[in-house]
């Protein structure tokens, strides 16, 4: 039998052993007096391998394993974890859980998701593909990535190459009766160098984030790609402050929408903390533009058929024709607000932005959005923290090139990039096809009209 099928039936096992102490200590916690429980339970394995300059540095195995039990008396909420599985570990936690909740204040909005809104159904999402990759093998993937890499002339030392599998399988189950099983594999490879002239040092990298290892794009691949933005980097200027229109490219562009998801979520709306509360049903972005929730796609990066409290998850419109069409919401979020759970507790499950820009025809590709921001700021490096969730207030360090009549010309750094982020939203030109699928915030490079560059 291969290790992939060992590994197969061995997630199966201890999903079953997962979901029967879950559902063990639900029935513990309504013997101890709780109205209602809910369990949270995981184990993670691991491996990763850093290699520098041909050598190894870090050979990393991880098996984590997690429990957090929730309960409620009433209106009053408690809740404790462990990293440990063993009965005397479960049972401390489960006394400690019921110890705060007896002494916590009421609260209106406590308690588990609607019974109603539970997931009945559990797709096959392809999201389980274990890689039988051993230690030697992934350090001689990770020598493979960096010699691909540091063979370009002009490459001058390496921060080095990573490879990472990992593996999880968890369950979430409350007293509903909802018991929820859910195994997932993640794996990556990475790189970072460094090439240097009489100006100073450049560093860039590279990385690809599967499901699956047949998806990874290849070790000379991945080494040329990493050579080629480091290199693209070297002999980078400043520029004069100016007002000009912006490119995120699609890694940089997920950030954008990230700061958007964040704006019109539960937490944030509750505390008016946001600079978009009260804004469902109202115009955010142009009329052309939607973005799609598809918690179902395969091998997705967010995909998943219930969310954290077991809420049922299905495809649903966030943005349409630029109009926000509801706001990212939990059960308790929902409650806070008056409103009812989007089945977003813990997060959102694959936000698609739809290419496509104001003149209609056909998406444009990333020559395409070169071309179509003409002379400006392509921006493929944001630092910074500079971001004011409140007034929506944005200013962070960027690098990246300036581009003029659609071409590349020169690399710039050390400048900021500051806007609003209601107009920033509502100033975007176009969104490319050239969509970057390494996470679940899926969208190509975003065009802005226009944002201030302090430099010089």
């Amino acid at each position: 039998m291969s290790e992939v099928a060992i590994s197969q039936d061995a997630s199966r096992r201890e999903l079953d052993r997962l979901a029967e102490l879950a559902e063990d200590v639900i029935r513990r916690a309504r013997a101890a007096g709780a109205s209602q429980a809910e369990v949270s339970a995981s184990i993670d394995t691991g491996l990763s391998v850093n290699v520098r300059l041909g050598e190894v540095e870090t050979v990393e195995h991880t098996r984590d394993r997690g429990f957090g039990l929730t309960v409620y008396f009433g209106q009053r909420k408690g809740s404790a974890s462990t990293a440990d599985l063993n009965a005397d570990s479960i049972q401390a936690t489960l006394d400690q859980a019921c110890a705060i909740a007896r002494y916590t204040e009421e609260d209106p909005a406590a308690g588990l998701a609607d019974a109603a809104r539970m997931a009945t159904q559990f797709p096959e999402l392809d999201l389980w593909h274990p890689w039988a990759i051993d230690t030697s093998e992934a350090i001689a993937l990770g020598q493979q990535i960096e010699a691909a890499g540091r063979a370009h002339a002009g490459i001058t030392n390496s921060d080095g190459a990573g490879v990472q599998m990992g593996e999880s399988v968890s369950v979430y189950a409350n007293s509903h009766g909802f018991v929820g099983r859910e195994r997932g594999t993640r794996h990556s490879l990475s790189l970072s160098l460094i090439a240097g002239d009489e100006a100073g040092m450049q560093r860039d990298y590279w990385y690809d984030s599967v499901r699956s290892a047949n998806d990874f794009m290849s070790a000379r691949e991945l080494g040329d790609k990493a050579a080629e933005r480091t290199l693209a980097r070297v002999g980078a200027r400043r520029l004069s402050t100016r007002q000009s229109p912006v490119l995120f490219a699609p890694e940089i562009a997920r950030g954008l929408i990230g700061h958007m998801v964040g704006a019109v979520s539960g937490g944030a709306l509750y505390r008016r903390a946001s600079f978009l509360v009260d804004h469902a049903g109202k115009q955010i972005m142009p009329s052309w533009l939607s973005i799609m929730e598809l918690p179902h796609l395969l091998r997705g990066q967010g995909s998943g058929a219930f969310d954290a409290e077991g809420v049922a998850t299905r495809d649903r419109v966030l943005v349409e024709n630029g109009v926000l069409a509801r706001y990212v919401l939990g059960s308790y979020s929902a409650r806070k607000l008056g409103l009812e759970s989007t089945g977003n507790a813990g997060g959102i499950h694959n936000l698609v932005v739809a290419p496509g820009h104001a003149d209609g025809g056909v998406p444009l590709d990333f020559q395409g959005m070169l071309q179509r921001l003409g002379t400006g700021l392509l921006v493929t490096e944001v630092m910074g923290q500079g971001v004011n969730a409140i007034t929506g207030d944005y200013s962070r360090g960027a690098s990246g090139f300036w581009v003029e009549n659609g071409e590349i010309v020169y690399p710039v750094e050390e400048i900021t990039i500051a806007a609003n982020l209601r107009e920033m939203f509502a100033g975007i030109q176009a969104v490319g096809s050239d969509v970057d699928k390494r996470s679940h915030l899926l969208t190509g490079s975003i065009l802005l009209g226009s944002m201030t560059i302090a430099g010089e």
